[in-house]
């Protein structure tokens, strides 16, 4: 197997590869929405294994902080004994809001891709660029739009329900 490994060059192997990877990240978002939860998935990888994994518990756990990106984040941490993730990969199904990539700044995750923007919380790219932000001691590499169309069609798909199932007219 090809190693993710960050620092290389995109080519068309690395966009197999974070494929695969999204691929484990969407099946976390099935697990959250399976839970009623919003359907967010994440993975981190480092060294072609997944050593942190994580999706939305916030309803479950009554916990504003339990993103699938920091549930991911507090595992690999674990599996790899330090709270600095280097040389790791974070694959999401959703843009990270600015709480989560603050925390991938904190974590020295060099490197972070997801699914679809998220034009009403996204803190990597389509907000706030926080990722990217010269004033913060940590920078990460963004590669935005991985499977974007089945990342957002499980959001959208979520939602709808919802709205459905508190629609008044949909019970007569």
């Amino acid at each position: 197997m090809v190693s993710a490994d960050p620092r290389r060059s995109m080519t068309e192997t690395d966009h197999d590869i974070d494929e695969q990877w999204m691929r484990a990240a969407i099946a976390e978002a099935r697990l959250a929405e399976a839970r009623g939860e919003v359907p967010v998935g994440a993975v981190i990888v480092h060294q072609d294994q997944i050593i942190g994994r994580g999706h939305n518990e916030r309803e479950s756990q009554q916990d504003p902080t339990a993103h699938a990106e920091m549930i991911a984040i507090r595992q690999a941490a674990r599996a790899l004994g330090s709270w600095r993730l280097i040389d790791t990969v974070l694959y999401v199904t959703l843009e990270p809001c600015p709480m989560c990539a603050g925390a991938l700044v904190n974590a020295r995750v060099p490197r972070v891709v997801w699914g679809c923007d998220d034009p009403k919380a996204g803190a990597t790219q389509t907000l706030y660029a926080i990722g990217s932000d010269p004033r913060l001691n940590h920078r990460f590499e963004c590669v935005p739009g991985v499977l974007a169309e089945e990342c957002s069609a499980l959001l959208s798909g979520f939602f709808a329900a919802i709205r459905a199932k508190n629609d008044p007219r949909g019970t007569r």
